[in-house]
């Protein structure tokens, strides 16, 4: 018997809005956050779709969340722009100041937006891809809680820190990569957890910094990063740039303001936009047709292009739905008694 339950990607947005209209969230807030969610679930990212609601529901409970506050735009230099989101969760932040940052990246051909104040508890391809639909060339990184152990250590210190980068593709889908600096987003340790299955070795250390593939020991002790030396050097990097550099919490200074609540993370996110258009002038149609090159290179020869398998998915959900472990689905459907 298949344990899972298909649901169309209306029904997921519904769903997904419904549960979070339902906890007190303001529409605008509410849809923003279950269309982010929509994009994961159809995406193939189980880790990033619905699932996210229960940390959303989670961190509501706390009373450690803005549930309708208007983010705040402010146009500070000509290349920048800040985003106060007021304590809320971060995707209205993020489209209430994307049209001010593509404007500005046209304007003077790179731009840079702080979104400060907000409890993130998405991926970040969603901001990328849309600010490759713009026609720019997006960056983003975020810190998190502290869950990851540097590179050598035995002790939490650095969050999951992803990093995410979109490229516009004329006439096709942004190419778009979004990877967290430790060796697994933290939503993939916890459905090993709650499914009972052992997380893949290298992903994390118990308490007494001992190698362990438990999953809900992982939990306990701490992440590692990806590639050793090198992931713990991104992360680090992370911390930095979207930490201190926009005037906001680093990871251990995150999980230490949560104190023990569970709620999502709570800091800053910072976000680069370049225009090909104003870097490169008449010449920007030969050169991005250059980038397609390389693009049609790597699947030329059989490897995997990072994006594809995901646009592949959305259009595969569009046509036929989604397929949701129902335990998951009972879980949230609890969330609308």
């Amino acid at each position: 018997m298949d344990d899972r339950e298909r649901l169309t990607i209306d029904e997921v947005r519904d769903l997904a809005t419904r549960v979070l209209s339902r906890h007190g969230l303001a529409p605008d807030h509410a849809e923003a956050c279950a269309d982010v969610m929509t994009i994961g679930e159809g995406d193939g990212g189980g880790a990033h779709g619905i699932f996210r609601l229960l940390m959303c529901v989670s961190t509501i409970r706390t009373g450690k969340v803005a549930l309708d506050v208007e983010p705040v735009v402010r146009d500070v230099a000509p290349g920048l722009v800040k985003v106060d989101a007021g304590g809320a969760f971060a995707p209205l932040a993020f489209r209430r100041g994307l049209p001010t940052l593509a404007a500005k990246a046209r304007a003077v051909g790179i731009a840079a937006m702080a979104v400060t104040n907000c409890r993130h508890f998405a991926a970040l391809f969603p901001e990328v891809e849309a600010i490759a639909r713009e026609g720019l060339v997006g960056f983003a990184f975020t810190p998190s809680h502290a869950w990851v152990a540097p590179a050598g250590g035995s002790k939490p210190l650095f969050g999951t820190n992803p990093i995410a980068f979109g490229w516009p593709r004329p006439g096709k889908d942004p190419f778009v990569f979004d990877m967290a600096t430790s060796a697994a987003a933290r939503g993939e340790i916890e459905l090993c957890r709650r499914e009972g299955r052992p997380a893949p070795s290298g992903w994390g250390i118990d308490a007494e910094g001992k190698a362990t593939t438990d999953a809900a020991a992982i939990m306990e002790g701490a992440m590692l990063p990806f590639g050793g030396h090198k992931g713990s050097a991104l992360a680090l990097m992370v911390e930095l740039i979207a930490g201190p550099l926009v005037g906001d919490l680093t990871s251990a200074e995150s999980i230490a303001v949560d104190d023990g609540a569970g709620a999502a993370p709570l800091g800053g996110e910072l976000l680069l936009a370049i225009d090909p258009a104003r870097m490169l002038g008449d010449a920007v149609s030969s050169h991005l047709a250059r980038g397609e090159a390389v693009l049609d290179a790597v699947v030329s020869q059989g490897a995997r292009l990072p994006s594809l398998r995901r646009y592949a998915a959305r259009r595969r959900a569009e046509r036929e739905g989604v397929l949701v472990p129902r335990k998951l689905l009972d879980d949230v459907r609890a969330l609308l008694d």
